[in-house]
């Protein structure tokens, strides 16, 4: 490819932007958790990755995890499986496990996978089944603190703890874990675990310089009916206030929780991003409250 003197200026402004960050980030671990909401639309998809093997490239160490609940959900419908959903979390009975081990296994991973071979990107897909990555046992019936109602969500599974040797393994040979959420207890069980749960408690466990979590939603707002009320910063305080005041819901809630598990841990930021913008729109560090950019 030739490239005429306005696009090389136009490179080497763009190169000169991004050393700073290159300088600063090479050799650190980012874990970027992807929903599938950003996996239904095939560009948004590649854009997406395309951003990523720039991270990649540059000797950023990134382990991708990723959701898919969209098509989790179009596929249950089309098999006739009911899907519910109580405060962002699926409940999963014994015929839906079998969907969401073809969904996120196989469908989503593989999908990620055939694009990073595309752009030249190494990567290995796992899950959290895979060398004991994720421990993790069959959630208890919960009870709900509006009006006390009784839940179970069947094979889901809440996180014991996280081995990270295998993913150590890879990120040392060079290559990009892209992560299924799904694991199982130690019976052999399988269980489904929210990914934003998954990513959080990777950050905390390989001491990730960031957690980035992307989604099609602009971020945390202020008013959930207004996507103009944007909320740019806030610290946990302020995830609590918006939590009791019931202006974090649905698929907002375990993002949230996500994010207070990585800052009570060990990540050093927790960024809540627009992946249509690609610029920082939720951080949250564990020191100083400070703002942190996204050079993407």
């Amino acid at each position: 490819m030739i490239m005429h003197r306005t696009d090389q200026t136009l490179a080497i402004r763009a190169l000169k932007s991004a050393a700073p960050y290159i300088r600063m980030y090479k050799g650190k671990i980012f874990v970027v958790k992807a929903g599938g909401g950003v996996f239904g639309d095939s560009a948004a998809t590649r854009g997406l990755i395309e951003q990523i093997g720039i991270l990649h490239y540059f000797g950023v160490r990134v382990v991708l995890v990723h959701g898919g609940g969209p098509q989790l959900t179009e596929l249950s419908d089309a098999l006739g499986v009911p899907t519910r959903m109580i405060e962002g979390r699926r409940v999963t009975d014994e015929r839906s496990i079998d969907v969401t081990a073809m969904v996120l296994n196989g469908l989503i991973n593989t999908r990620i996978l055939a694009i990073c071979r595309d752009l030249n990107i190494d990567a290995i897909g796992i899950s959290g089944v895979d060398a004991g990555l994720v421990r993790c046992h069959r959630r208890a019936p919960v009870t709900l603190g509006n009006g006390g109602e009784t839940v179970d969500y069947g094979f889901v599974g809440d996180i014991d703890g996280v081995d990270t040797t295998v993913i150590r393994k890879l990120l040392d040979d060079g290559l990009m874990p892209v992560i299924s959420p799904l694991s199982a207890d130690a019976s052999g069980v399988l269980l489904n675990i929210n990914a934003d749960t998954v990513a959080a408690a990777l950050g905390a466990a390989l001491g990730a310089e960031k957690l980035v979590l992307c989604t099609g939603a602009p971020g945390i707002l202020e008013r959930v009916e207004d996507p103009g009320s944007l909320i740019s910063y806030t610290d946990l305080r302020g995830l609590e206030r918006l939590r009791s005041e019931g202006r974090i819901v649905d698929g907002m809630l375990p993002k949230a929780k996500a994010i207070e598990s990585a800052v009570a841990c060990i990540a050093s930021t927790s960024c809540r991003t627009n992946r249509a913008r690609g610029s920082s729109r939720r951080c949250s560090p564990t020191r100083a409250p400070a703002r942190s950019s996204w050079p993407m």
